[in-house]
Protein backbone atom coordinates (compact mmCIF):
# COMPACT_ATOMS: atom_id res chain seq x y z
CA UNK A 1 0.00 0.00 0.00
CA UNK A 2 0.89 3.63 -0.86
CA UNK A 3 0.47 6.65 1.40
CA UNK A 4 0.63 9.73 -0.55
CA UNK A 5 -0.04 13.10 1.14
CA UNK A 6 -0.64 16.34 -0.58
CA UNK A 7 0.17 19.56 0.96
CA UNK A 8 -0.06 23.06 0.00
CA UNK A 9 3.06 24.29 2.26
CA UNK A 10 2.69 28.11 1.50
CA UNK A 11 6.54 28.47 0.90
CA UNK A 12 8.83 25.33 1.60
CA UNK A 13 11.31 27.52 3.32
CA UNK A 14 8.58 28.52 5.82
CA UNK A 15 7.25 25.55 6.87
CA UNK A 16 11.16 23.90 6.87
CA UNK A 17 11.53 26.81 9.93
CA UNK A 18 8.42 25.41 11.43
CA UNK A 19 10.09 22.19 12.35
CA UNK A 20 7.87 20.27 8.98
CA UNK A 21 10.78 18.16 8.09
CA UNK A 22 10.17 16.44 11.32
CA UNK A 23 6.69 15.98 10.92
CA UNK A 24 7.45 14.54 7.63
CA UNK A 25 9.64 12.11 9.28
CA UNK A 26 6.73 11.12 11.29
CA UNK A 27 3.87 11.07 8.31
CA UNK A 28 5.16 7.37 7.11
CA UNK A 29 4.69 8.92 3.60
CA UNK A 30 5.87 7.51 0.79
CA UNK A 31 4.55 10.04 -1.95
CA UNK A 32 4.32 13.35 -1.12
CA UNK A 33 3.48 16.42 -3.62
CA UNK A 34 4.25 19.52 -2.74
CA UNK A 35 2.38 22.67 -3.83
CA UNK A 36 2.94 26.73 -3.61
CA UNK A 37 6.79 25.42 -2.58
CA UNK A 38 7.51 29.55 -3.67
CA UNK A 39 11.86 28.66 -3.58
CA UNK A 40 14.27 27.16 -6.26
CA UNK A 41 15.82 23.83 -5.06
CA UNK A 42 18.97 25.65 -4.68
CA UNK A 43 17.75 28.61 -2.45
CA UNK A 44 17.27 25.75 0.85
CA UNK A 45 19.08 22.26 1.95
CA UNK A 46 17.25 19.38 -0.24
CA UNK A 47 20.02 17.06 1.90
CA UNK A 48 17.15 16.77 4.55
CA UNK A 49 15.05 14.94 1.95
CA UNK A 50 18.50 12.58 1.02
CA UNK A 51 18.41 11.91 4.55
CA UNK A 52 14.64 10.55 4.71
CA UNK A 53 15.21 8.57 1.61
CA UNK A 54 13.56 10.58 -0.55
CA UNK A 55 13.90 11.07 -4.09
CA UNK A 56 13.04 14.62 -4.83
CA UNK A 57 11.64 16.10 -7.75
CA UNK A 58 11.11 19.90 -7.96
CA UNK A 59 9.38 22.32 -10.61
CA UNK A 60 9.82 26.30 -9.01
CA UNK A 61 8.14 28.93 -10.90
CA UNK A 62 9.70 31.88 -13.02
CA UNK A 63 9.37 34.51 -10.60
CA UNK A 64 11.00 34.01 -7.36
CA UNK A 65 9.45 33.72 -4.55
CA UNK A 66 5.83 32.33 -6.30
CA UNK A 67 3.87 29.11 -6.89
CA UNK A 68 5.87 26.24 -7.98
CA UNK A 69 5.23 22.23 -7.44
CA UNK A 70 7.15 19.10 -6.03
CA UNK A 71 6.96 15.71 -5.47
CA UNK A 72 9.43 13.56 -3.04
CA UNK A 73 8.81 9.74 -3.21
CA UNK A 74 10.61 6.57 -1.64
CA UNK A 75 10.09 4.92 -4.72
CA UNK A 76 11.95 5.90 -7.84
CA UNK A 77 9.99 6.75 -10.64
CA UNK A 78 9.85 5.49 -14.06
CA UNK A 79 9.84 8.65 -15.57
CA UNK A 80 9.22 12.32 -14.50
CA UNK A 81 7.19 14.93 -16.54
CA UNK A 82 7.95 18.57 -15.98
CA UNK A 83 5.41 20.47 -16.90
CA UNK A 84 2.49 20.46 -19.24
CA UNK A 85 3.95 21.94 -22.49
CA UNK A 86 2.07 25.03 -22.17
CA UNK A 87 4.48 28.37 -21.73
CA UNK A 88 2.06 30.27 -19.55
CA UNK A 89 1.48 27.63 -17.56
CA UNK A 90 4.62 25.86 -17.38
CA UNK A 91 6.48 29.82 -16.36
CA UNK A 92 4.12 29.25 -12.88
CA UNK A 93 5.13 25.62 -12.15
CA UNK A 94 2.08 24.16 -11.81
CA UNK A 95 2.45 20.59 -13.05
CA UNK A 96 5.04 17.88 -12.03
CA UNK A 97 4.05 14.37 -12.58
CA UNK A 98 5.69 10.88 -11.43
CA UNK A 99 5.29 7.82 -13.57
CA UNK A 100 5.64 4.55 -10.96
CA UNK A 101 4.82 1.40 -13.44
CA UNK A 102 1.15 1.93 -15.36
CA UNK A 103 0.28 4.90 -12.64
CA UNK A 104 1.24 8.21 -12.69
CA UNK A 105 0.92 10.71 -9.95
CA UNK A 106 0.40 14.23 -10.23
CA UNK A 107 1.49 18.01 -8.22
CA UNK A 108 -0.78 20.31 -9.26
CA UNK A 109 -1.56 23.96 -8.31
CA UNK A 110 -4.01 25.07 -10.05
CA UNK A 111 -4.37 29.24 -10.13
CA UNK A 112 -6.33 31.26 -7.92
CA UNK A 113 -8.49 34.09 -9.61
CA UNK A 114 -9.23 36.14 -6.36
CA UNK A 115 -6.85 38.98 -6.99
CA UNK A 116 -9.18 40.54 -10.04
CA UNK A 117 -11.08 39.92 -13.07
CA UNK A 118 -7.57 39.40 -15.41
CA UNK A 119 -6.26 36.12 -12.80
CA UNK A 120 -10.16 34.54 -12.83
CA UNK A 121 -9.85 34.65 -16.74
CA UNK A 122 -6.71 32.83 -16.85
CA UNK A 123 -7.84 30.28 -14.17
CA UNK A 124 -11.12 29.51 -16.65
CA UNK A 125 -8.61 29.63 -19.54
CA UNK A 126 -6.26 26.94 -17.30
CA UNK A 127 -9.30 24.83 -16.08
CA UNK A 128 -10.37 24.34 -20.19
CA UNK A 129 -6.74 23.66 -21.12
CA UNK A 130 -6.00 21.28 -18.26
CA UNK A 131 -8.75 18.99 -18.86
CA UNK A 132 -8.12 19.24 -22.30
CA UNK A 133 -4.42 18.31 -21.40
CA UNK A 134 -5.76 15.76 -18.88
CA UNK A 135 -8.03 13.96 -21.13
CA UNK A 136 -5.09 13.69 -23.65
CA UNK A 137 -3.15 12.09 -21.00
CA UNK A 138 -5.33 9.22 -19.73
CA UNK A 139 -5.44 7.95 -23.33
CA UNK A 140 -1.47 7.18 -22.47
CA UNK A 141 -1.49 7.08 -18.87
CA UNK A 142 -4.63 5.52 -17.62
CA UNK A 143 -4.44 5.79 -14.18
CA UNK A 144 -3.93 9.21 -12.89
CA UNK A 145 -3.70 10.37 -9.20
CA UNK A 146 -4.37 14.37 -9.47
CA UNK A 147 -3.14 15.80 -6.16
CA UNK A 148 -2.99 19.30 -5.08
CA UNK A 149 -4.79 22.57 -4.73
CA UNK A 150 -7.78 22.82 -6.79
CA UNK A 151 -8.34 26.15 -5.82
CA UNK A 152 -12.25 25.15 -5.70
CA UNK A 153 -14.52 23.79 -3.66
CA UNK A 154 -17.29 21.63 -5.14
CA UNK A 155 -20.24 21.25 -3.25
CA UNK A 156 -21.22 23.50 -0.04
CA UNK A 157 -20.61 21.13 2.22
CA UNK A 158 -16.95 21.91 0.95
CA UNK A 159 -17.34 25.65 2.42
CA UNK A 160 -17.89 27.51 5.80
CA UNK A 161 -20.73 29.70 4.70
CA UNK A 162 -21.43 28.93 0.74
CA UNK A 163 -24.33 31.83 0.66
CA UNK A 164 -22.02 34.19 1.68
CA UNK A 165 -19.29 32.94 -0.78
CA UNK A 166 -21.50 32.26 -3.79
CA UNK A 167 -20.21 35.03 -5.75
CA UNK A 168 -16.57 34.40 -4.21
CA UNK A 169 -13.86 32.96 -6.31
CA UNK A 170 -13.23 29.34 -5.94
CA UNK A 171 -17.03 28.64 -5.00
CA UNK A 172 -18.17 30.15 -8.53
CA UNK A 173 -20.96 28.47 -10.12
CA UNK A 174 -18.96 28.04 -13.47
CA UNK A 175 -15.89 26.56 -10.64
CA UNK A 176 -18.02 24.70 -9.45
CA UNK A 177 -19.85 23.42 -12.92
CA UNK A 178 -16.45 22.60 -13.91
CA UNK A 179 -15.46 20.50 -10.79
CA UNK A 180 -18.71 18.76 -11.61
CA UNK A 181 -17.87 17.75 -15.24
CA UNK A 182 -14.65 16.95 -14.86
CA UNK A 183 -15.49 14.32 -11.86
CA UNK A 184 -18.49 13.02 -14.24
CA UNK A 185 -15.66 12.23 -16.78
CA UNK A 186 -14.16 9.49 -15.28
CA UNK A 187 -12.55 10.99 -11.65
CA UNK A 188 -13.33 10.27 -7.83
CA UNK A 189 -12.76 12.72 -4.91
CA UNK A 190 -11.32 10.07 -2.76
CA UNK A 191 -11.84 11.78 0.15
CA UNK A 192 -15.50 12.00 -0.24
CA UNK A 193 -15.57 8.23 -0.87
CA UNK A 194 -14.63 7.72 2.89
CA UNK A 195 -16.22 10.95 4.55
CA UNK A 196 -19.09 12.59 3.74
CA UNK A 197 -18.87 14.97 7.07
CA UNK A 198 -19.82 18.79 6.79
CA UNK A 199 -17.08 21.06 8.31
CA UNK A 200 -14.06 18.91 6.36
CA UNK A 201 -11.79 21.87 5.27
CA UNK A 202 -8.00 22.45 3.75
CA UNK A 203 -7.63 25.70 3.86
CA UNK A 204 -8.33 28.75 6.20
CA UNK A 205 -7.69 32.60 5.63
CA UNK A 206 -5.48 33.99 7.97
CA UNK A 207 -7.90 36.81 9.12
CA UNK A 208 -10.44 36.36 11.57
CA UNK A 209 -9.29 33.73 13.75
CA UNK A 210 -10.67 31.73 10.76
CA UNK A 211 -8.83 28.47 11.87
CA UNK A 212 -9.77 28.36 15.71
CA UNK A 213 -13.14 28.66 14.95
CA UNK A 214 -13.10 26.13 11.72
CA UNK A 215 -14.45 28.68 9.27
CA UNK A 216 -12.47 27.19 6.60
CA UNK A 217 -12.44 25.84 2.71
CA UNK A 218 -11.72 22.62 0.93
CA UNK A 219 -9.95 23.13 -1.81
CA UNK A 220 -7.29 20.52 -1.53
CA UNK A 221 -8.06 16.80 -3.38
CA UNK A 222 -6.40 13.74 -4.06
CA UNK A 223 -8.40 13.18 -7.21
CA UNK A 224 -8.40 9.47 -8.97
CA UNK A 225 -9.13 7.98 -12.35
CA UNK A 226 -12.32 5.42 -11.53
CA UNK A 227 -10.22 2.84 -12.27
CA UNK A 228 -8.43 2.93 -9.52
CA UNK A 229 -11.39 2.91 -7.45
CA UNK A 230 -11.55 -0.24 -5.86
CA UNK A 231 -7.87 0.03 -4.86
CA UNK A 232 -8.70 3.08 -2.39
CA UNK A 233 -8.13 1.90 1.34
CA UNK A 234 -8.66 5.35 2.78
CA UNK A 235 -8.49 9.45 2.78
CA UNK A 236 -8.53 12.09 5.35
CA UNK A 237 -7.94 15.85 6.15
CA UNK A 238 -4.89 16.53 9.13
CA UNK A 239 -6.52 19.42 9.79
CA UNK A 240 -3.71 19.95 13.41
CA UNK A 241 -0.93 19.66 11.25
CA UNK A 242 -0.17 24.19 10.81
CA UNK A 243 2.94 24.28 8.74
CA UNK A 244 0.67 26.70 6.35
CA UNK A 245 -2.79 27.99 5.68
CA UNK A 246 -3.48 25.14 4.15
CA UNK A 247 -3.10 21.79 5.86
CA UNK A 248 -1.89 17.59 4.31
CA UNK A 249 -4.63 15.78 2.79
CA UNK A 250 -3.48 11.67 3.00
CA UNK A 251 -4.87 8.98 0.21
CA UNK A 252 -4.52 5.25 1.00
CA UNK A 253 -4.23 3.12 -2.17
CA UNK A 254 -2.94 -0.07 -3.66
CA UNK A 255 -0.54 0.11 -6.62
Amino acid sequence: MKKIITYNVNGIRAALGKNWIDWLKNSEADIVCLQEIKAAPEQFDTSVFNDLGFHHFWYPAQKKGYSGVAILSKQKPNNVVYGMGIEKYDNEGRFLRCDFGDVSVVSVYMPSGSSGEERQAFKMQWLNDFTHYVNDLRNKRNKLIICGDYNICNKPIDIHNPKANANTSGFLPEERAWFDSFLEAGYIDSFRVFNQQAHQYTWWSFRANARAKNLGWRIDYNIVTDNLKSQLKNAEILANAVHSDHCPCVLDIDF
